[in-house]
């Protein structure tokens, strides 16, 4: 919300001296964050002019020049400006390209030394055969609009100003606006009334309410008749609950808006358009209710507020058709829409220089109404963002009266009394308030007596009942006040924060970390000294990203997905289910940026949606709902494991001078489980595997028991080209709480064994197509318990081992914990480990 300062010094006490930043401060003090300062970008001298000669002088190029004398002092007086290029008899040479002026008109003149918008400096220069002292100026060079086609015309505004006026201060150029940001529960102060009322919080001062100034007439006679036809409220109360029409005939359209109201306008950020709109646009920014003018001419019978029909169609004021929704709450007459409620008018019944009688509209609109339709026609209007944060129900009459005023005032109008108002204004109800609550909820001790003061200055109703309740009826201008703690708010806000003192609270006697939280950051650390990154993604996935890395076959069956109602993009409406694709997009934005050797990870929850998703209804608040209630909505939330993934690229240590890093691959991926599960005192069976997402001969699944918790090994090179990764990129992504779950809560440490180990070696030739953990798991089976140690060393196929065969090589540690081991007894069990693999999977010792 832009201010501008000439406009609040009206109705407050803020000094003619202060600045636009000295507001802000103000205003800061009571919960409204500063923004920024707006202000012409203008300094003098900026003068009237009255042009004395137009000679038009054809150039060779085509195009006409004019060269202009013109006074810019009163007639008889000499200049007192000096400068270079400032004449001394007040008359100036200028040379202009503009057409649309003429002899006698007066103009705004911008002197020798002036720098308008942009630093752009007026100076004396040689152009076009002649010396041009100045510039007469169009608003667009003024800064004060964007019409750049024509000169600025000071009788075109209803000026008739003596040359050598302050055009700065005729035109109100010295004026300043500060803007606020205004939160969504206090749409109030989307108006000079209500941040005039902050002001006077902050200051202690007086304020005016510019409602109270307007003089509301009682009807003289029935206005255009009018028709509330939301006879079933969608969102649970009537889409406009009050509406008010008047009548104003006898119009001028083509009068000029005042200059003081079009400088006030273009500071609040809105750009002139006829004394109609204008006057329509400046109550709304003045009073905070927003309202429309209809050119009485175009209306078809009576206007009716209702739903739109299927189907049915609007050109609005943009000239966009818009196809509606049945949920937009429309105005109507007997032709159609013309205008969907809150939001924006439509062009059939808009307001021309043809206009002589006008509809004035004043209406109160329920806000999720306004809202809904605003973001389904992506139609977001200064209206909308009143009326979708709450809006005065008792404003709309005030709001008629005051643009009649002004259209009488300033466009010539005569006010026919004849004014419709249907529908009660909806008043909020009273608020129980215990007198300790805000003491209690800020540590500051308010007396009885501050707390009432403190909500009368809101404007509330207070009544005391009792020794201890307030019965609190919030000002109509406040919806977002229903609960006790939102007026505890409203106290703390106006006595100060910075009353509330600072007290840290001190812990409750705890037992640290969990178990749980104690082994996820042992895996996270681990990984860290690793030389792993840690990462953190968006939990937001495209269906497709969700489908190809959460599900290991290729089937057409559709997950089960959490879908977001409103997505920050439309290409991420699902929650993950998988973690891999957030850490995917972030390695190929750092290999894109010039980084290839890397080794990231990320430990996160994913969504996968039960059963039961969601609960038809959401209790209310202030009340425990009950057990019942709540496991039922416990229920409909979807499970949410913690999952570990990485990805890797690149050599590991990275290549330097003489020395090539070795090429990180998939047996990193399943080395990173190993170790997540190593440190849990997990076992972790790692399988061939299959996987959509991976190549076909480099994927491991890694499961426990029976169940499968993850998969590792190397990206499919369809999914490697798809995702712009580097080649042979890698991952694993494997149930985190899976492994916490199995973890034991204790782990007993092995006792360490005084006599020597021996170590033997054996290789077996089997199929080529024998997984090497089943082969390992046939050998530690068979050496029995004297066996501490086995790993395979070699893996070879080529010259004597025949086709469709491979020899692997393992080396065996044999240990016994209450003697030294004979060779005889290492070479027995080694003996018992071989046969067992020749009798399970037909090994040969080679």
């Amino acid at each position: 919300m832009r201010i501008p300062l000439s406009w609040i010094r009206e109705y407050t006490q803020f000094p003619a001296s202060g600045t636009a930043e000295d507001l802000m401060a103000e205003l800061v003090k009571v919960g409204l964050e500063e923004e920024d300062v707006h202000a012409p970008e203008l300094t003098g001298p900026i003068v009237v002019g009255q042009v004395l000669e137009k000679t038009p002088e054809p150039q060779k190029n085509g195009k006409t020049i004019n060269w202009c004398r013109v006074r810019v002092v009163p007639e008889g007086e000499q200049q007192t400006l000096t400068g270079e290029g400032i004449d001394p008899s007040g008359v100036q040479g200028i040379v202009c390209g503009a057409h649309n002026f003429e002899v006698g008109d007066k103009v705004v003149v911008t002197l020798p030394g002036a720098v308008l918008p942009g630093g752009f400096r007026i100076s004396a220069r040689t152009t076009y055969g002649h010396l041009s002292a100045g510039m007469i100026a169009s608003v667009k060079e003024l800064g004060i609009g964007e019409d750049h086609a024509g000169i600025l015309v000071l009788s075109a505004l209803g000026l008739d100003p003596e040359p050598g006026t302050d055009a700065m201060e005729l035109l109100e150029l010295y004026d300043s606006a500060a803007e606020i940001n205004v939160t969504p529960d206090r749409g109030y102060a989307f108006s000079i009334r209500g941040a005039a009322r902050e002001y006077a919080h902050a200051t202690g001062t007086p304020f005016t309410d510019p409602a109270e100034q307007v003089q509301v007439k009682e009807p003289a006679a029935p206005g255009h008749e009018v028709v509330l036809n939301d006879l079933a409220p969608i969102y649970g109360t009537p889409g406009c609950s009050v509406f008010n029409a008047r009548t104003v005939t006898e119009i001028d359209a083509t009068v000029p808006t005042p200059s003081w109201m079009v400088s006030r306008l273009r500071l609040a950020g809105m750009r002139p358009i006829n004394v109609v709109v204008d006057i329509s646009n400046y109550v709304m920014l003045e009073l905070g209710q927003p309202n429309h003018c209809y050119d009485a001419a175009t209306l078809e019978g009576p206007i009716t507020v209702r739903r739109a029909f299927p189907d049915e169609k609007l050109i609005t004021l943009d000239e966009k058709e818009r196809e509606l929704h049945t949920e937009d709450l429309l105005i109507a007459d007997d032709a159609g829409p013309i205008g969907i409620a809150g939001v924006m008018g439509g062009v059939r019944t808009e307001v021309s220089d043809d206009t002589a009688e006008v509809i004035i509209e004043a209406a109160h609109f329920d806000p999720i109404t306004v809202s809904r339709s605003k973001r389904r026609h992506k139609l977001p209007s200064e209206a909308s963002k009143r009326f979708e944060r709450g809006t005065d129900p008792q404003l709309p009459a005030i709001a008629a009266q005051r643009v009649a005023d002004l259209l009488v005032a300033l466009a010539g109008g005569t006010d026919t009394g004849e004014a419709t108002q249907v529908g009660e204004p909806q008043l909020p109800g009273a608020i129980h308030l215990d007198a300790a609550l805000p003491a209690q909820l800020t540590g500051v001790d308010y007396s009885r007596e501050q707390v009432i003061d403190l909500l009368q200055q809101i404007g509330a109703q207070v009544e005391e009942v009792g020794e201890k309740q307030l019965l609190v009826t919030p000002p109509t201008w406040r919806p977002d006040i229903t609960i006790p703690e939102a007026l505890v708010e409203e106290i703390a806000r106006l006595a100060g924060y910075d009353q509330i003192p600072s007290r840290l609270p001190a812990a409750p006697a705890g037992r640290g970390l969990t178990a749980a939280q104690r082994r996820r950051r042992r895996v996270s650390s681990a990984l860290a000294s690793a030389g792993y990154t840690e990462v953190l993604s968006y939990p937001f996935y495209s269906e497709e990203a969700n489908t190809l890395f959460g599900k290991a076959d290729g089937s057409e069956r559709t997950l089960p997905m959490v879908r977001l109602a409103n997505p920050i993009a439309s290409q991420y409406p699902t929650l993950r289910r998988t973690v891999l694709p957030g850490l995917l997009e972030a390695l190929r934005r750092n290999v894109s940026r010039g980084l290839r050797d890397l080794a990231l990870y990320e430990t996160g929850g994913v969504f996968l949606p039960r059963e039961q998703f969601g609960s038809t209804e959401i209790p209310g608040l202030g009340t425990y709902p009950g057990d019942e209630v709540i496991a039922q909505l416990n229920a409909g939330i979807p499970d949410q494991p913690q999952h570990l993934a990485v990805a890797l690229s690149g050599r590991e240590p990275a290549d330097a001078p003489g020395e090539q890093g070795r090429a990180r691959d998939w047996a990193d991926a399943v080395e990173a489980a190993r170790k997540a599960a190593d440190l849990l005192h997990v076992e972790l069976i790692v399988v061939q595997g299959q996987h959509q997402a991976f190549h076909p001969g480099r994927t491991a699944e890694l499961k426990l028991g029976e169940a499968t918790v993850g998969y590792a090994g190397e990206l499919h090179p369809r999914v490697v080209e798809a995702w712009d990764l580097p080649e042979r990129t890698s991952v694993m992504e494997l149930n985190l709480s899976a492994l916490l779950d199995a973890a034991p809560e204790k782990v007993l440490a092995e006792p360490l064994s005084t006599y020597p180990a021996t170590t033997q070696d054996v290789a077996l030739i089997v199929d080529a197509g024998l997984p090497a953990a089943d082969l390992q798991a046939a050998l530690n089976e068979g050496a029995g318990e004297l066996l501490e140690h086995i790993e395979l060393f070699d893996v070879y196929s080529g010259t004597g081992i025949e086709d469709g065969k491979k020899s692997m090589a393992y080396a065996m540690r044999f240990r016994a914990g209450d003697r030294t081991l004979t060779a005889e007894e290492a070479s027995e069990a080694r003996s018992a480990a071989v046969a067992l693999a020749q009798r399970r999977h037909g090994a040969v010792q080679r």
